[in-house]
Order: C-alpha cells, then sequence, then structure tokens
C-alpha cells in the first residue's frame, strides 16, 4: 500500500446526501447493500465522495467486467493483475487476485503474473498479454511485435486488453492517489508494500 491512511474519507452510508444515494444504489439495492462480503467496497465508498463521476465510471467499469469485453475472464483477471502490479496498488492487486481465483487462475500463476512475460512456463498468448500490458503501463504503446503476437485474440480482443488495461490503470492510480484502505480482514501483498 502506497498510504497507510486515506487522504479521501469514504462516505458514512449513514450520513449520505442524496446524490451520493443515487450513485451508490446499485449496491444499496442489490443483495440488501451487502456487497464485498457484507459491506460496500471502500473504493465506491470513497468514489461517492464524487457521485456524478462513479456514476459515470461505474458505467465504463461495467462494460469492461461484463461479458461483452472480448477477453475472457480469466485472461481479462490476467492483465488486471500485471496492470494492478506495476501499478503497485495493493488494493487493486488485493481485489483481483480474489476475482482471478474464481476465473480459474491458479495460484502459481497469479504469483508468476509478478515476474512478468519472461517467466517460465507462459503459452505465447499469456505472454503477449503481459508484454502488451507491460508496454502499455510504461509507454501507453503496443509495440508492433506485440500486436502481432495479440492477433489470436482478434481486433476486438486487442482493442478490449487494450481498453482493460487503461481503465485498471486509472482505477490503481484513484486507489494509491486517494489513499484508499483494503477492506478489515484483506491482507496485501507483501510485494506491494510501500
Amino acid at each position: 500500500m502506497r498510504l497507510k491512511a486515506p487522504r479521501v474519507e469514504p462516505v458514512d452510508l449513514d450520513r449520505l446526501d442524496a446524490d451520493q444515494r443515487a450513485a451508490l444504489e446499485p449496491f444499496l439495492a442489490s443483495d440488501g447493500g451487502k456487497v464485498g462480503g457484507g459491506r460496500i467496497l471502500n473504493i465506491f465508498r470513497t468514489l461517492a465522495q464524487a457521485p456524478k463521476a462513479l456514476t459515470a465510471f461505474l458505467g465504463w467499469g461495467n462494460y469492461i467486467l461484463s461479458k461483452r469485453n472480448a477477453l475472457t475472464p480469466r485472461d481479462r483477471e490476467f492483465v488486471i493483475l500485471r496492470t494492478g502490479y506495476n501499478c503497485r496498488s495493493g488494493y487493486e492487486w488485493t481485489q483481483h487476485k480474489r476475482i482471478g481465483l474464481d476465473c480459474g487462475l491458479t495460484e502459481d500463476e497469479i504469483e508468476r503474473i509478478k515476474a512478468g512475460p519472461d517467466a517460465a512456463v507462459w503459452s505465447d498468448i499469456d505472454r503477449a498479454m503481459l508484454r502488451a500490458t507491460d508496454e502499455l503501463t510504461a509507454n501507453h504503446f503496443v509495440a508492433d511485435a506485440t500486436w502481432a503476437a495479440l492477433a489470436p485474440l482478434g481486433d476486438k480482443g486487442r482493442m478490449d486488453l487494450v481498453m482493460t488495461v487503461g481503465q485498471y490503470t486509472q482505477v490503481s492510480m484513484m486507489l494509491n492517489s486517494f489513499g484508499i484502505q483494503v477492506e478489515a480482514g484483506w491482507e496485501v501483498d507483501p510485494d506491494l508494500h510501500a
């Protein structure tokens, strides 16, 4: 974690104004307001300090996390985890490690994601996705050779990979800069402590 305390405090759910309530409505309406293990996650409670931005953010994020994204759930989580790791976002890594395991990634694969595209055992397409993620987070551009190696994803898959990395780079910047803390009981990977 980059910060040990929030710079922007999460909203108090008992003291929401009308705009905050409207922005959090998708969470309040689903599962009786219980998400993230019985609570609204700190990321959403913090972003509710800017409720209109949260509403817009959720629309785009829902595309990235939906079946409309051409990446398989496993591949989507694979590049999200590498993005979070590259951005040194303890919150992002912690949250998406759980999701990645649910989407078919193994503990071993998740650990190797930290090593990047040159780690042993990756398939050609996994290696290409990791390389593209590294290029995007470092240079904001996918090199020609990497783009060619991503051909099995098709044009829509390559586009969705770029958009997924872009979305989660933005998310990581917000998490890191706002000081959004992990949920109680979550453990941050020791490699992502400041």
